[in-house]
């Protein structure tokens, strides 16, 4: 009795659209007004301890052991929860418990393993022919992935304002599509360090195949581990939500140091215009040791570090489509899915419901995603004093 009394109160103030939720007794509430959005089915209770201690992680557990199923879109349902202040993901009585984190060098090669080395077959499935893992950048929110995917990589690159025979360093190069861009496209000397092994052997793969081994180089190592190493100009894409909050200055201290003076850096991160957070679900189970920086805590480390801000851009919306288009791209090819990863109901159900939240946390403003361009000197010596240069000549 007294844990349906929690779970009614709970889903009371879950959620601002009207939702339906029936109870594993065969019993069913609305709590709303107005046509219900989604449904809950509470297959079993979930212990009132486990939501007391981090409901993010324990409710986004009952949904992989299939204990609660969702009618409806998870995704306007997590944009619900976000506008709702005494929902679980915002009222701090449900978040007393956080994963522990470490972010020394063997730690974060570990951390970056368990997401990036499932397994390049895996990724194929659902990412675009690019194999980028980051924020596309749309013309449209129902545009073709692949062609949003190289207008943020050019993008990217052309903020820089490059000069062909300078040098890039992409720090967290993924699988290779910007800085292999920057080679073919603009004529750059380009190195990409990766933790990742699986991304370092396609990098490579790619480097024999374009012929590009007298311009391209991929390392599998620690951004920190440089030397005294220096570069015209430095890119890093979706790179600082892995270092943690306490590295965040090192981060950009490092950047600093790589960049040749009045060298130009790009740097594209997911952050929040509310300050810095963790969820203690995707840090369990998707992203260990991921931290998420406010906006202003990084304007504070680049400034703090001798770096110069010229130009910032938001790109969240855009980031919403890309997870939408991944989400629909995942659940159009589960039988591959299965195939590669085998018939793991459970990652199946949790791969599934991490794309949904993210793109629902973007649709909703608690997360952004901001591009930094920023310089080493005075602010923007070498780059032109208006932004059309940004949008000019595009490829």
């Amino acid at each position: 009795m007294f844990e349906k009394t929690f779970f009614k109160t709970f889903f009371k103030h879950g959620f601002n659209e009207p939702i339906q939720v029936n109870y594993w007794d065969g019993k069913s509430e609305k709590y709303g007004d107005g046509e219900v959005k989604a449904v809950i089915t509470m297959k079993e209770p979930i212990p009132i301890k486990d939501i007391r201690k981090n409901a993010s992680i324990a409710l986004g557990e009952a949904y992989m052991d299939g204990k609660i199923e969702v009618d409806g879109s998870i995704e306007d349902l997590i944009v619900s929860a976000y506008q709702k202040s005494t929902s679980f993901i915002r009222d701090h009585k449900y978040i007393n418990f956080l994963p522990k984190q470490n972010h020394n060098e063997s730690t974060s090669k570990k951390d970056i393993q368990s997401h990036y080395d499932i397994g390049n077959d895996f990724y194929k499935i659902w990412l675009d022919k690019t194999m980028t893992y980051s924020c596309a950048y749309f013309d449209e929110p129902d545009g073709d992935l692949y062609e949003a995917q190289m207008r943020k990589v050019r993008h990217i690159i052309e903020k820089l304002n490059p000069k062909p025979g300078r040098t890039l360093l992409d720090i967290g190069c993924g699988w290779g599509t910007l800085m292999l861009t920057a080679a073919k496209e603009y004529g750059l000397n380009v190195v990409g360090v990766t933790l990742s092994q699986e991304q370092c052997d396609y990098v490579n793969s790619q480097i024999e195949k374009f012929g590009l081994q007298d311009q391209a180089e991929v390392r599998l190592q620690d951004y920190r581990q440089l030397g005294d190493e220096h570069f015209d100009y430095i890119t890093s894409v979706g790179m600082f939500e892995h270092v943690g909050k306490e590295n965040l200055d090192e981060y950009f201290s490092c950047i600093n140091k790589y960049l040749k003076d009045h060298g130009v850096a790009l740097i594209h991160g997911i952050t929040r215009q509310q300050g810095g957070a963790y969820n203690g679900w995707i840090n369990k189970y998707i992203f260990p040791g991921g931290y998420i920086p406010g906006m202003t805590e990084n304007l504070d480390h680049i400034i703090n570090n001798g770096l110069q801000i010229f130009d910032l851009e938001s790109l969240r919306r855009h980031y919403q489509y890309t997870l939408e288009h991944w989400d629909k791209n995942f659940n159009e090819h589960l039988d591959e899915v299965k195939e590669v990863m085998g018939d793991d109901e459970r990652f199946i159900r949790m791969w599934d419901l991490y794309l949904k939240t993210c793109a629902g946390s973007f649709k909703a403003g608690n997360i952004d995603v901001m591009q930094f361009l920023m310089s080493k000197g005075p602010s923007g010596q070498e780059l032109p004093i208006t932004r059309d240069y940004m949008y000019e000549n595009k490829k």
